[in-house]
């Protein structure tokens, strides 16, 4: 697949998802509209039930695979980006951490979800959020303005992951902190997998091997780069996910398959600095 077929493909599926409201459904509209499938899944990879509740309904749309927010550390007065800010869930928490002083911008590639964010942050009274249209390896941020740098999900999406990191690096401030949470591999996709754009929309099909990944974010100039969690994708979770299932329907996985897909896969919380 070209970079441009799959930044299309992506940009069209979490275009629906945002019009829909849905939770994890790229690759599975039917689902959509289920503000408790996406309660469930935050609570699962991480958010508090106050997290949860903290936000204007429709902020959640259930599509992360951890909490940055929560390993973050973020001070009053700090500066927090957010790459793939999608709905506004994490930038709007973030925004409470950092306070009046502080400012978060997210970052978004898809309109409609932008514009998503901004009427969430509307309703919710937040006045130190701001979200703009852009993709993660071309930020519209200055160099050096924030504090930390954010992402849940998304960067496994980027066919372009070593221009993601060197773009965190470039709007990062000497001594400022990478906190990502993400999708890695850790053997190689079934073949029915790869080339997948529902795969790819899925954040499945994107995802590198863990090595490569951590060694991406190490290239890019980082330091310290740790991994602070990983948690193997189990295989009930696998079929409970609206997204996975469509993918396994959609691609005729059998049982064996599904299993092998399950073991190729590992949620990791991944934390690095500037120097």
């Amino acid at each position: 697949m070209e970079q441009e077929e799959i930044k299309k493909s992506v940009r069209d599926g979490y275009a629906r998802i945002a019009e829909q409201g849905g939770t994890c459904c790229a690759g599975a509209p039917a689902c959509c509209g289920s503000g408790s499938v996406a309660r469930e899944i935050s609570r699962r990879i991480g958010y508090s039930d106050e997290d949860i509740r903290a936000v204007p309904e429709g902020a959640n749309l259930g599509l992360g695979c951890g909490n940055p927010v929560a390993l973050a550390s973020l001070k009053e007065g700090e500066t927090v980006v957010d790459l793939g800010a999608g709905a506004g869930f994490d930038c709007l928490l973030a925004a409470v951490k950092v306070g009046g002083g502080g400012r978060v911008i997210g970052v978004d590639m898809t309109p409609e979800m932008i514009d998503r964010a901004r009427e969430n942050a509307r309703k919710g009274g937040y006045s130190n959020v701001e979200f703009r249209l852009g993709e993660i390896e071309n930020l519209p941020v200055a160099d050096n303005q924030a504090d930390i740098v954010i992402s849940n999900c998304v960067i496994n999406l980027s066919p372009d992951k070593t221009r993601v990191f060197l773009e965190a690096f470039r709007v990062l401030k000497p001594g400022g902190r990478l906190m990502v949470s993400d999708i890695v591999l850790l053997t190689a996709l079934p073949h029915e997998i790869q080339g997948s754009i529902e795969a790819y929309v899925g954040c499945i099909a994107g995802a590198v091997k863990k090595d490569t990944y951590i060694q991406t974010i190490q290239a890019a100039g980082f330091q310290g780069v740790t991994i602070l969690e990983e948690t193997t994708f189990p295989l009930e979770l696998l079929a409970n996910d609206p997204t996975a299932m469509a993918i396994a329907e959609n691609l005729h996985l059998t049982e064996e398959k599904a299993q092998d897909l399950a073991r190729s896969i590992a949620s990791i919380k991944v934390y690095a600095t500037k120097p």
